[in-house]
């Protein structure tokens, strides 16, 4: 699964395209308005919102009991209301996963834009039926005595990962863990890395 996932069916593909030329044709859609909003929902309220705050909550406490106790108060500080969202941390007991088995219900605003794998019936159904073995083909081998818990998300309510801080990164600040925090391990089926160039 993961990256090997097949993409999107070319007939849903083709069905786009032509809804976006029709849209375009009758100046309804202005020209580059797609890719404004997904470049948007990819490197700036997206996936940075989400990795700012698990950065944030790595090197402060109190801002990490607020983000686990009241995650909206905690999104406000960066100027997103985001009622809908819980985050629910991984130790060396618990390892968390998130999935939407009716749907695809997912974080947009906090994570950017559901991978392609996220919507599937594969992923949405394996990650509740096996979730150690789904986990093993993202490249994530979970210890036995790690309990691994799956968080279902639904229209009322979504989930976001607060992956362990890795060894090895304790001296580094704030803005220096932002780039090693990826969106699959806000999820649940990666872990962050430490830098090559760390211990």
């Amino acid at each position: 699964m993961g990256k090997n996932h097949p993409n999107v069916e070319e007939y849903v593909v083709s069905r786009v395209r032509a809804l976006e030329s029709l849209l375009l044709e009758k100046g309804i859609l202005a020209p580059g308005a797609v890719d404004q909003l997904v470049s948007r929902y990819e490197n700036d309220t997206g996936p940075m919102v989400g990795a700012r705050a698990v950065a944030k909550a790595w090197t402060d406490p109190d801002y990490k009991r607020l983000l686990l106790d009241d995650s909206p108060a905690a999104l406000a500080q960066f100027d997103l209301k985001y009622d809908l969202l819980v985050v629910v941390e991984n130790t060396d007991d618990v390892h968390n996963l998130v999935v939407c088995t009716l749907c695809s219900c997912y974080p947009w605003p906090v994570l950017g834009l559901p991978p392609t794998w996220y919507k599937s019936p594969a992923y949405r159904a394996r990650s509740v039926i096996e979730p150690r073995a789904l986990l093993r083909e993202f490249g994530l081998e979970i210890p036995e005595q790690q309990e691994v818990r799956v968080w279902d998300s639904s229209a009322e309510l979504r989930y976001m990962v607060l992956p362990q801080r890795p060894a090895g990164t304790e001296h580094l600040t704030e803005e220096a863990l932002l780039p090693l925090i990826t969106r699959d391990a806000l999820v649940g089926v990666a872990q962050v890395k430490a830098p090559a160039t760390v211990g």
